[in-house]
Parts: structure tokens; C-alpha cells; sequence
């Protein structure tokens, strides 16, 4: 039984002229424990997607299974991080990773030991009385992460989570989400416009068309852990997708004329 199942999920908005469909006949099944990135350029549905499987989005048609499980709303085994931070300001970084925990009545006791284990695991022990303002943008989804991780949920939807960070802090989150991954064994189904970062981190890549989004292609990444930028098989994957995503981005523009004509 895959962790994930989506068969046949359509989704359309409806807008001031005509319904504009984001997703298409979405078909795909994700094995327990597989990271898999959805890459593709703005417009092609993947955060649609990603808010469908966490039950924030109902499908006009088709179905998500977690688990064998019909997704009908939102749910603790399905932890989200987001690209803006979503901390409470008010809270320092302990309580808000103590936050999810309290809120199930865990004991007072188990909370401090799971809040401890989780800020050293993410190093984040000597800023545990700080506030998210005196955080870098790093820190802060360090924190974020954190915080769904104290939830224990087996799948992790996270929506390009590093797209706001430089370039450096961006590369050590990516090794210490690798890291975390292969220690605790999650599902991840991880958003992105990152070629580089889709390679660097996945499995297995599923590169989405333009509007309507659909599954474009399907690709497993073979390469070993740790993946090194530079190796000639990084960059031969990274010419293949870079092709790929380049024809939907020309559809998208194509698209942008037409709408700036039609005006």
C-alpha cells in the first residue's frame, strides 16, 4: 500500500471570466519512506497539489488516499511546512515547538523531553528562550521544521521551504533535511522551482506541465548520497529536467502575452 495515492484529481478555480483548471487527471503513488520533489515552473499547479494531499483543498474530482485513508481535511500524520515561517511571534523557539504537543494534553514531562530532543537534533538548543524575530530566516525554519517533527507525523508536505534563503543557509538545510530524513524515515513530497535542489534531494522527480498541470514526466534519481553538483551525471540529469521545465515556462509566457492582448 503506497503512503500516498492520488488517482484521477482534477482541481479548477473559478475566476471573474472562466474557471481556470490547476490540476488535470493527477495520477501518482508515493512509497512509504520515498522523498519525491514536484518541480515545475509558477502556474503549474504544484502547491495545488501539495494542499490537496494536506487536506487544505478539496479535488473537483478524483480521490487522495494516505495510508489506504480518503484525505477529507487536515490531519497530525501530515505535517506541513511552509516557505513563510508560520511562528508564533509571541512564543519563544521552545514553545513553539512545544506548541502541537501541548495541544494533544501530552504530559508536561514528555513534552520538555521530545521539545529538547528536537532542538538538539536541529541545533537549535542555545536559542530555545529566543523569539522568532531574533532569528535568521535559517533559524526560523529550522524551528518550523521543528515543530511539525514534534508531531511525529510519518508524511512531510513541505512548500519550497528554502525558496526565501541565500544560497549558503539554503545548502545546509538541504544536508540537514537529508539528514533528518534518513534518520527518521518520512514520506516527503517537497515543492520546488529548483532544478538543482530537486537533484540534490529526491528520489524521484515529478515534473508538472503548465496550466492545466499534469504529470509532464516521472523520473527516478539514481544518483549515491551525498550528490555532488558538479559530477557530470548531476549535470547531464540537470540538462534533461532544465529542458523540460524550460518548455512549460514558454508555455507559461506564451500564456501571459495572450492574457496582456486580450485585455
Amino acid at each position: 500500500m503506497p503512503a500516498i495515492l492520488i488517482e484521477r484529481v482534477s482541481k479548477a478555480f473559478p475566476t471573474s471570466r472562466a474557471a481556470v483548471t490547476a490540476l488535470e487527471n493527477i495520477d501518482l503513488e508515493i512509497p512509504a519512506g520515498q522523498f519525491v520533489c514536484l518541480l515545475g515552473p509558477s502556474g503549474c499547479g504544484k502547491s495545488t497539489l501539495l494542499n490537496a494531499v494536506a487536506g487544505f483543498a478539496r479535488p473537483d474530482a478524483g480521490r487522495i488516499l494516505v495510508n489506504g485513508v480518503p484525505v477529507t481535511g487536515p490531519s497530525p500524520e501530515r505535517g506541513m511546512v511552509f516557505q513563510e515561517y508560520a511562528l508564533f511571534p509571541w512564543m519563544t523557539v521552545a514553545q513553539n515547538v512545544a506548541f502541537g504537543l501541548e495541544v494533544k494534553r501530552m504530559p508536561k514531562a514528555a513534552v520538555q523531553a521530545r521539545v529538547d530532543e528536537l532542538l538538539h537534533m536541529l541545533k537549535l538548543s542555545e536559542f530555545a528562550e529566543r523569539y522568532p524575530k531574533e532569528l535568521s530566516g535559517g533559524m526560523r525554519q529550522r524551528v518550523a521544521i521543528a515543530r511539525v517533527l514534534a508531531l511525529d507525523s510519518p508524511i512531510l508536505l513541505m512548500d519550497e521551504p528554502f525558496g526565501a534563503l541565500d544560497a549558503l543557509t539554503r545548502r545546509s538545510l538541504q544536508d540537514e533535511l537529508l539528514r533528518l530524513w534518513s534518520e527518521l524515515g518520512k514520506t516527503v513530497l517537497f515543492v520546488t522551482h529548483s532544478i538543482e535542489e530537486s537533484i540534490f534531494l529526491a528520489d524521484r522527480i515529478v515534473v508538472m506541465t503548465y496550466r492545466p498541470g499534469t504529470v509532464k514526466r516521472d523520473l527516478r534519481v539514481d544518483l549515491p548520497r551525498p550528490r555532488d553538483p558538479a559530477a557530470p551525471e548531476f549535470n547531464q540529469l540537470k540538462r534533461e529536467l532544465s529542458e523540460l521545465v524550460a518548455q512549460e515556462q514558454t508555455r507559461h509566457e506564451a500564456d501571459e502575452r495572450l492574457a496582456l492582448t486580450t485585455d
